[in-house]
């Protein structure tokens, strides 16, 4: 379906880009990475240390060089973190692959995202999510979830979506044409 291209789900933090992007690279037959899991393997700390010690403008930068090393390879789905899409030069890597924004409504968020203490307030949230919505919005598609979706129905909607999406290649004019 997808001959090779990779899938980037971007979304906001809770809304399920790990769990679907594992269904959809089982479904797929393709490999699955989540950047945020690159980017402690990298740096050998977790994302939360990495904000605390080094600041949020090195994590950019290694989340970055990850996204950069990962979009030279093919038949991948890829989780990304939910600030990737701020960064302009993100978006010459995620153009090579089709770009899946997982959209779930604020209320949702907070709900998945109540019981872990890492994660920011509601009016965090809420601000970054209003800032990033314009960004998540110039994804390839754009599945909306609702309360209840299951992953396994989110997964399924985007295949099913995919082919809607896809250019299909320009057919070349016939010889002796005008």
């Amino acid at each position: 379906m997808l001959k090779g291209i990779n899938l980037y789900l971007v979304g906001m933090m809770g809304s399920g880009k790990t769990t679907v992007g594992q269904l959809l690279s089982q479904h797929l037959s393709y490999q699955f990475f989540d950047t945020d899991v690159l980017i402690e393997q990298v740096a050998k700390q977790s994302i939360k240390d990495i904000f605390a010690n080094s600041g949020e403008d090195y994590f950019r930068q290694l989340e970055s060089q990850v996204l950069a090393e990962i979009s030279a390879y093919t038949h991948l789905t890829i989780a990304t973190g939910g600030g990737i899409i701020e960064r302009r030069e993100n978006w010459s890597y995620l153009h090579h692959g089709l770009i899946v924004w997982l959209d779930v409504p604020l209320e949702i968020l907070l709900s998945r995202l109540a019981t872990d203490t890492t994660r920011p307030l509601k009016s965090e949230l809420e601000s970054r999510l209003e800032k990033r919505q314009p960004l998540y919005a110039q994804a390839d598609l754009r599945i909306t979830t609702a309360e209840g979706d299951t992953p396994e129905a989110i997964a399924a909607r985007v295949i099913e979506s995919i082919p809607q999406v896809l250019k299909s290649p320009a057919v070349p004019p016939s010889e002796g044409s005008n």
